[in-house]
């Protein structure tokens, strides 16, 4: 996966690099229905938008990714990564491939820091 991540923010103790690799691991983990993973690194209060305007929670996203997205080959681009302290937004659009053809997206990510580690707080997601 080749991403472009700016950073708006004062770089501390390595957030961005960490917010960096996580949002790559996010992506990888949705084309791959890695559960597991998205287990350890959503807060336990995470809800998403979905694409057709649904709010899913926590439980809800997990069984959404076992059942796999239907796409493949997400690619993330022009990642932007807001660090505010405590508190980050990650925005990047995507493209992807779905039965039908080529396609594209945006996703903004939110992720707080907790008890010393980045969780995923909040996610939206939508598909052109």
């Amino acid at each position: 996966m080749q991403s472009t991540t700016t950073k708006i923010a004062v770089e501390t103790d390595g957030d961005l690099d960490t917010l960096t690799r996580l949002n790559l691991e996010y992506v990888r983990s949705v084309e791959q229905s890695d559960v597991a993973w998205f287990e350890r690194n959503l807060a336990p209060d995470f809800w998403n938008s979905n694409p057709d305007g649904s709010l899913i929670d926590r439980q809800g996203f997990l069984a959404q990714i076992a059942k796999r997205p239907g796409i493949s080959d997400i690619e993330p681009h022009d990642v932007l990564v807001r660090i505010m302290g405590d508190f980050a937004i990650i925005h990047a659009r995507t493209t992807y491939q779905t039965p039908a053809g080529k396609s594209a997206g945006r996703y903004t990510d939110i992720w707080a820091r907790r008890e010393g580690r980045w969780v995923c707080i909040a996610a939206h997601v939508t598909r052109g």
